[in-house]
C-alpha cells in the first residue's frame, strides 16, 4: 500500500496516510480479514481501499466522526449492504477461509455465523422466550411444534436449556428468569438491547457486530452493555461502532479511526491509538479539534 493523498474537512490537519499507521501486529489468529474494500452508493465512494485484519475473541472498536464509513464497514463484514439497492462493494472479506463476496455464499448461514446489532432495540413482538428459540427454530435447530411431539422428537427441554444459556450469557437472565413468557416488548430498553444480544447468541454464532449498541441508552443500562461486550469477548470476536471515544477506550483492545472521506487512517492497540497516536488528524479528532 502506498502513501495516500487525503482531503480534509474543516479543523482537520493536511497529511498523507502513512503504511506504518495501518499495520497492526498482534498474536493469535485473524477472525475478518480485509483486503482493498471500497464502498459506493451510486456514484458517491462510501470507503476507500480498507484493509485490516480484525483478531478473533477480542474487541475492536471503529471510531470516527459521523459520514466517515464506519458503520459502513460494518455492515460489509456480514453483507448487511447487499439490502441497499445503490449499494455496490469491491474488495474482498474473507472469512473462515472464504471470501464472503463470492456468488456461491449463502447469505442466511453467513449471517448466522457473523450476526448483529443493531444502534436501536428491536425485539420480535413476542414473548421473552420466543425471541431466544426464533433463530434456532428457523434454522432448524430446535423443534417444538406438535409433529415433533408426536414423532417423539420434541426439543422443549433443550430449548429451555438454550433460553437460559443465552439470557445469561447476555447477563439478562437473574432479571426475567420468572417471566419468559411475557412479551419483550414490556421490557425497558437496556433490557431490550441485552436481549437482542441474546438473541444473535442463540445460533451460535463465531463474531459480533455491534452497531453503537448503547447510543439510545440510559448510563447504568450504557455500564451493563459495557461489562457484556468485554464478558463476551472471551468467547467471540466483537466488532463494535460507537461515537464514544471514552467507551472505545474503555472497552477495547484495538480500535480503527475512520475518518473524511471514508479513509482507514489509524488502527492500532487500543491504549497506543488514544495515548500517543501516530496521524495527527487522529489526535486532533480525539482531543476534540474537529469532529
Amino acid at each position: 500500500m502506498s502513501q495516500m493523498e487525503t482531503q480534509t474537512t474543516t479543523g482537520e490537519t493536511e497529511e498523507q496516510i502513512r503504511d506504518e499507521w495501518l499495520e497492526y501486529d498482534f498474536e493469535g489468529e485473524s477472525a475478518l480479514s480485509v483486503e482493498d474494500l471500497d464502498v459506493f452508493y451510486g456514484n458517491d465512494q462510501a470507503l476507500q481501499s480498507i484493509s485490516m485484519d480484525v483478531p478473533e475473541k477480542s474487541v475492536t472498536a471503529l471510531i470516527g466522526p459521523s459520514g466517515c464509513g464506519k458503520s459502513t464497514f460494518l455492515r460489509c463484514l456480514n453483507r448487511m449492504n447487499d439490502r441497499i439497492d445503490a449499494a455496490r462493494v469491491e474488495g474482498t472479506v474473507e472469512f473462515d477461509g472464504e471470501n464472503i463476496y463470492d456468488d456461491d455464499v449463502n447469505l442466511v448461514e453467513l449471517r448466522k455465523r457473523i450476526g448483529m446489532v443493531f444502534q436501536s432495540p428491536n425485539p420480535f413482538p413476542k414473548s421473552i422466550r420466543e425471541n431466544i428459540s426464533y433463530g434456532p427454530r428457523k434454522h432448524g435447530d430446535i423443534d417444538t411444534g406438535l409433529v415433533a411431539r408426536l414423532l417423539g422428537r420434541d426439543d422443549r427441554d433443550e430449548e429451555e436449556e438454550l433460553v437460559e444459556r443465552c439470557l445469561r450469557g447476555a447477563a439478562l437472565w437473574d432479571e426475567v428468569h420468572d417471566r419468559l413468557d411475557d412479551n419483550a416488548l414490556g421490557l425497558s430498553g437496556g433490557q431490550q438491547q441485552r436481549l437482542c444480544i441474546a438473541r444473535a447468541l442463540a445460533v451460535s454464532p463465531d463474531v459480533l457486530l455491534m452497531d453503537e449498541p448503547a447510543s439510545a441508552l440510559d448510563p447504568i443500562a450504557t455500564s451493563k452493555i459495557e461489562d457484556l461486550v468485554e464478558e463476551l469477548a472471551e468467547e467471540y470476536t466483537v466488532v463494535i461502532v460507537t461515537h464514544n471515544m471514552q467507551q472505545a477506550a474503555r472497552i477495547s483492545d484495538q480500535t480503527a479511526v475512520f475518518l473524511t472521506g471514508g479513509e482507514l487512517v489509524e488502527y492500532g492497540d487500543t491504549d497506543q491509538i488514544f495515548e500517543n497516536p501516530q496521524s495527527q488528524r487522529v489526535e486532533d479528532y480525539i482531543t476534540g479539534k474537529f469532529g
